[in-house]
């Protein structure tokens, strides 16, 4: 026979209250069962741990030394079932999380985080910056758990489901024609009177996403955009604007960032919003994750 959490859990409750009686009282047994117990685990030990007499019952120095190594491993034992139920709930664990640039810029996408931090502090979460494409290759190599990108064809081994829809905005320079008599906060423009304007935009390398469906919808508009400029973030693009070097097509999430000179006008052309999903490893679904998407999708109101 091997010694058992059982057969400390009963010397713990005489220990306790140095009474077998009331010991047997708390663990819900009769007095000679747990006087078995006890002396089973003295056998198992090789080592007396009470002094019993009619009047007391005391630790003996070996008694002493168990009590606090009990205590010790049934603590730990306790967190250790604590720690796995909460894994098994998706309430502990690490989340590694992929962001493309302008996707913080959405107010429901730190709003919905924050959420989430507060009702599950015990998940580590690693918040990584990189572009939708980046974000593919890193689900596939396991580096994340869940990405939050813009739609893309995604490899087989990859699933993806619809968060929200994130407008896109034309922005122009204050003083464009195309702004004449109106106002930027209520106007909508097409694309299509700007298919001689000099555009800037993001690079395809820092904005896979935005670069391509920019592209898309100036050909649904029947022209190619003749890219003059291009930068890796949104501040410098507007600021790009501002300074007159041409129009460029944004996230409207991207109206946060405030640049002298630079206006943000819906678009009217049909397909104008970009589609933010959140795509992970159709085979590396665990609690942790089905937990995150689902407080996500339900904070975001997709």
């Amino acid at each position: 026979m091997s010694l058992e959490l059982r057969h400390l859990r009963y010397f713990l409750a005489v220990a306790d209250t140095l009474h077998f009686g009331r010991a047997a009282e708390r663990l819900g047994m009769s007095q000679p069962p747990l006087s078995q117990q006890i002396r089973q685990l003295e056998s198992l030990l090789g080592a007396q741990l009470f002094v019993r007499s009619h009047r007391r019952v005391q630790l003996t120095p070996a008694g002493e030394v168990l009590l606090e190594q009990a205590r010790d491993i049934l603590q730990r034992m306790d967190k250790a079932v604590d720690t796995v139920q909460r894994a098994q709930r998706g309430e502990s664990g690490e989340l590694r999380i992929g962001l493309t640039r302008a996707t913080p810029l959405s107010p429901q996408i730190p709003r919905a985080i924050y959420a989430y931090r507060q009702q599950h502090p015990q998940v580590q979460m690693q918040l990584r910056e990189m572009n939708s494409l980046r974000q593919i290759d890193a689900l596939l190599a396991d580096e994340l758990d869940v990405g939050i990108i813009r739609k893309r064809v995604l490899p087989d081994e990859l699933v993806a489901q619809h968060l929200f829809d994130d407008p896109l905005a034309l922005v122009v320079h204050a003083s464009h024609p195309a702004l004449r008599g109106k106002d930027p906060a209520t106007a909508r423009l097409s694309l299509k009177p700007f298919a001689l304007d000099p555009f800037v935009g993001f690079s395809r390398d820092s904005g896979a996403g935005i670069h391509d469906h920019v592209i898309s919808l100036c050909r649904n508009a029947g022209f190619n955009p003749r890219i003059v400029q291009e930068a890796g973030e949104s501040s410098t693009l507007i600021s790009l604007v501002a300074a007159g070097l041409g129009v460029c097509v944004l996230p409207s999430s991207c109206s946060h960032i405030q640049v002298d000179g630079a206006c943000f006008v819906a678009l009217a052309d049909r397909g104008a919003a970009s589609e933010i999903q959140l795509a992970w490893r159709r085979e590396a679904v665990t609690p942790l994750l089905r937990q995150f998407i689902a407080l996500l999708k339900r904070e975001v109101g997709g």
